[in-house]
């Protein structure tokens, strides 16, 4: 009954913002506060897909709150049910096996990412665990529609730093070793369920890739230097098994598609674009025919390879505004599932039936997002002080901009929002956080800064040992560009990250401390030695990728320079608020980065509020507490740029935040804890 008052309060506040804004004339104010139930509670339906035979849809929706996956008649989405039970996390992975009759999905344990397998039988509606042992970490290697009911999954359960590969069956989760990792990153299978080759990090810090010959062994392939390691990569195979597709950036900047005639040794390069590394492959379900690759500057661009999809596409693009991309596909390759990615709107998805060319609208993930005053996504590029193209995405409150360009009337408080990784890329499309700031009176600038991907290997290399430097120098040019270009008050600048993000928020709070108005940091290292240290067991064999790309704490010489670059070193340094997010069970960037630097600021008698969850992991998956933590950050930001916020209230209700440190800092927080 609590669930459904809330839902409905939720309503009335949205039905109560839609009235005002429509009352709202020429020279009034700002439109009014998006809930930020509607931007960061659970979607109505995310991960859409339609199973291999088309009969059936499914998707993933809230049971009670929580993202479980639904399974309805392909021709009556309206019909779905639930099909699994899910109490706690929620599902966000899941796929059809080729039978049509199950769904598999993964899950782990409160964040420790210690994935698990398991399988759904459709009829007989039970579910059963297919990796069950405990503290190991599942992965699906391969799926084969030669194979309906066997799967390749890959375990670390004989040595917890190298995955084997098994073949499982769905049906009885019988399972057999199909090659034992002798120190291998990864391998690459055929539809056969052949392994036809290894991967390897390399002491430099490259990788190399290995085939098997037919007595088991394994003979080099090719070698892969440091500087093309993150910009190479194979993509399967064709129908024969003979031919390799490869994203190949040797030879040139740029990762382009490839394919290598295993039998002749004979490399073709297939698309390229001077500007951007491929970022999509398109390729036909059965025939393994790639039909069309994109490549993604500022907004993602198909080329197509095949024309028998021309005529698809060209329909496709008549559909919707946005970017659209094909998520899902009949093995008859009859129907699609398309989905449409907008700045100012939520995401679109549509059943297409390919031999009708007739697109069937299904739904938006978010609807209480419909007809809001969401804001646009501006593309713009800015140069850095040593010449580099920074591709970033600048959001400005709706009603701000000058003359309808990217530009307010006035310099506004921003919040540099950094992304994770840092080998990863923001892109064009909604933003959740870009809505939610910028409706909140921000402007909000997101920076590919370099080692971000997609970009090019020269832009990627520039980042080697620069965590803390030239990346960072990037991030500064970044805000420097949006004061000069009256984008920001230069009073009222935050800068806000999680993971990488998060680190780059430390950074911007020790190294350059006058610059930025206050920081919020979400699960960032805060020493560079001890993150290294502390790297999970399976992450050990690309050991030598993150020692090349970010320093060697194995060494003296190392250490120094690891500790000169860490955020802790200099928190004496810190003069601006700071908040701090963390996970207690974050295997990639332990709760111990978050708590040093707490422990040593209220050592120095610094003041910082830290914010943690014992149930979350890397992020904040479980909507309670994500809209706990971000009812904080609004109120802390609101506090320290002055921008608008709606009040905390029940917004931890559901939640396991605790606030060790600082809760009486931020409006609202410490009334909002459960009182002991």
């Amino acid at each position: 009954m609590t669930r459904w008052i809330r839902m409905l309060s939720i309503t009335a506040c949205l039905l109560a913002a839609l009235a005002a804004y429509a009352q709202t004339g020429p020279g009034q104010q700002q439109p009014p506060l998006i809930p930020r139930q509607a931007l960061f509670g659970n979607p109505d339906k995310a991960n859409v897909q339609i199973s291999p035979d088309g009969q059936r849809i499914s998707f993933l929706a809230p049971v009670e709150g929580v993202l479980n996956v639904w399974v309805g008649p392909a021709e009556n989405p309206d019909a779905a049910k639930p099909i699994t039970q899910d109490k706690g996390r929620g599902i966000r992975a899941y796929f059809w096996a080729y039978t049509s009759k199950h769904v598999l999905y993964l899950q782990d344990k409160d964040g420790d990412e210690n994935w698990r397998v398991y399988v759904v039988d459709l009829p007989s509606g039970q579910v059963k665990d297919l990796t069950p042992a405990k503290g190991v970490q599942a992965r699906v290697d391969a799926v084969s529609h030669k194979f309906p009911t066997e799967v390749l999954i890959s375990l670390n359960d004989r040595n917890p730093q190298l995955h084997d590969i098994y073949r499982v069956n769905i049906e009885t989760g019988e399972k057999k070793l199909l090659i034992g990792n002798e120190g291998y990153v990864g391998f690459l299978t055929d539809d056969d369920y052949n392994v036809r080759f290894a991967w390897r990090v390399t002491a430099d810090g490259g990788t190399e890739g290995l085939e098997r010959t037919a007595d088991g062994q394994w003979k080099p392939f090719m070698k892969i230097s440091q500087e093309d390691a993150l910009t190479t990569n194979p993509a399967g195979f064709d129908k024969s098994g003979q031919v390799l597709y490869l994203i190949d950036s040797r030879d040139r900047n740029t990762a382009a598609f490839t394919t290598i005639d295993l039998k002749t040794g004979k490399q073709t390069v297939v698309a390229e674009d001077p500007r951007a590394d491929i970022s999509d492959v398109m390729a036909h379900p059965v025939e393994r025919t790639v039909e069309a690759v994109a490549f993604t500057v500022e907004r993602k661009q198909w080329k197509i390879l095949d024309r028998s999809v021309e005529s698809d596409f060209a329909y496709l693009r008549t559909v919707a505004d946005g970017d659209f991309e094909v998520i899902s596909r009949t093995l008859d390759d009859k129907q699609w599932i398309v989905l449409y990615e907008m700045d100012a709107g939520p995401v679109r998805f549509y059943h297409y039936d390919r031999p009708a060319k007739k697109a069937r609208f299904l739904f938006t993930n978010r609807k209480a997002l419909e007809g809001l005053p969401l804001a646009k996504m501006h593309p713009v590029t800015i140069r850095s002080r040593d010449g580099l193209d920074l591709v970033s995405y600048l959001t400005l409150p709706v009603g701000s901009s000058k003359f309808g360009q990217p530009r307010p009337d006035r310099p506004l408080p921003m919040v540099l929002l950094v992304h994770g990784g840092p080998w990863y890329r923001d892109s064009w499309g909604y933003n959740g956080y870009h809505q939610w700031l910028a409706n909140r009176g921000y402007a909000v600038l997101s920076v590919n800064f370099r080692g971000s991907t997609g970009l090019g290997k020269s832009f990627i290399n520039a980042a080697n040992r620069e965590w803390g430097g030239k990346m960072h120098d990037d991030l500064v040019d970044a805000v420097q560009w949006a004061i000069n270009e009256g984008i920001a008050d230069p009073k009222k600048v935050a800068i806000m990250g999680g993971s990488y993000g998060g680190y780059a928020t430390l950074v911007g709070m020790t190294f350059t401390p006058e610059l930025f108005a206050c920081g919020v940091d979400i699960v960032g290292p805060s020493n560079l030695v001890t993150f290294m240290e502390a790297i999970p067991p399976y992450w050990k064999p690309m050991l030598d990728l993150f020692v090349a790309r970010i320093g060697d704490h194995r060494t003296e010489e190392g250490r120094e320079f690891l500790l000169k670059r860490s955020p802790l070193t200099y928190v004496d340094k810190i003069r601006r608020p700071l908040l701090i997010g963390q996970g207690a069970n974050d295997p990639r960037v332990k709760k111990a980065e978050s708590d040093q630097i707490v422990k040593a600021m209220q050592g120095k008698k610094i003041p910082v509020v830290y914010v943690y969850f014992p149930d979350e992991g890397h992020g904040f998956a479980r909507p309670e507490n994500s809209m706990a933590f971000n009812g904080i950050t609004e109120a802390f930001l609101a506090k320290h740029l002055g921008g608008r916020y709606e009040p905390i209230e029940d917004d931890f209700a559901g939640s396991t935040v605790q606030v060790p440190v600082g809760a009486e800092q931020i409006p609202g927080v410490k009334d909002a804890l459960p009182q002991e």
